[in-house]
Order: structure tokens, then sequence, then C-alpha cells
């Protein structure tokens, strides 16, 4: 065994190359409105998106593809080793509820908590990609995923 790994007592030996830390991970996140409410397909929505998106960049934080459904968002995210994923999608919800009309900025609009998936390459980005972009033809929105006009890429992420 190597002796550099430290184990918690009693667990598995395993573990240790189970949960290895990647610097600078990618995720992949979605989160959705209130009670599943469609309000988020328009280009107020889009625009604060990218805004937050852009602001970030300057920090480590990336955005990659992203697509914006009536009801919720997916988007890829390389982060920084200092950023935690819950803040960085904690302040986006924020960011752009606050900055939304009035009437629904009285209103609680996010689901609490959000979905995250690690990713460890590139051949799963492209995976994921090719599931999200078919959402808009999945739900009967357009003929060609290409036609939502909700979708787009902040900067490109390689692995």
């Amino acid at each position: 065994m190597n002796d550099k790994i430290k184990l918690v007592k009693n667990t598995p030996k395993r573990l240790s190359s189970i949960y290895q830390c990647y610097s600078n991970p990618v995720y992949f996140v979605t989160f959705n409105t209130m009670y599943r409410i469609n309000i988020l397909d328009n280009r107020n929505v889009f625009d604060l998106f990218v805004e937050y998106a852009l602001t970030n960049l300057e920090s480590g934080r990336a955005v990659g593809k992203f697509m914006i459904m009536p009801d919720h968002i997916h988007f890829f995210v390389r982060l920084d080793e200092n950023s935690k994923l819950s803040i960085f999608v904690s302040l986006m919800k924020q960011f752009i509820s606050k900055n939304l009309s009035n009437d629904l900025n009285s209103k609680k609009i996010w689901q609490p908590g959000f979905f995250d998936h690690l990713l460890r390459n590139g051949e799963s980005y492209s995976e994921k990609w090719h599931y999200v972009m078919m959402n808009p033809v999945r739900y009967g929105f357009v003929d060609k995923s290409e036609d939502w006009s909700w979708q787009g890429e902040i900067t490109r992420i390689e692995f």
C-alpha cells in the first residue's frame, strides 16, 4: 500500500481510487424552476445566463455548452480549484432571478438544489451534450435541435 495515502479507519482501500480529486473539474449541471413552471425560454433569461457566465470567466470558472429549456437549465462548467459548485449555482440562480421582471422577482422561481455530474473525460461530455441538445426535439418545440434559440457555448471546454 502506498504510504502517502491516508485512509479513514475501517474503509475499504479501494475508496482512495474511486474518490480521486480532479484539478479544475468539469460538471454537467441541471436545475429547475419551482413547480416546473415555464418561464425560462426567452431573451431576457438567455442574456442573463450569458452575462453571469461571462463575468465568471475572469475568475477561472468557464461555462461550456448550455441549453435553456422552458422550465430547466442544463450547462457544463469547469471550475478552478478554489471554487465550489454549490456556490456557483446558487449565485447564478440569484443573479438571474434578481434581474428578472418585478412580477417574477417577488416569487420563488427555483426548486431548491440542483443535479450535478462530475465528468471524467471528453467522451462523457459529448454523450451528455448529445442527450441535452435533443431536449427541444423530444419536447416537440423544434424539428431540429439547432433551431432552438436558447442554447450556446460560452467557452470551449477541453479534456
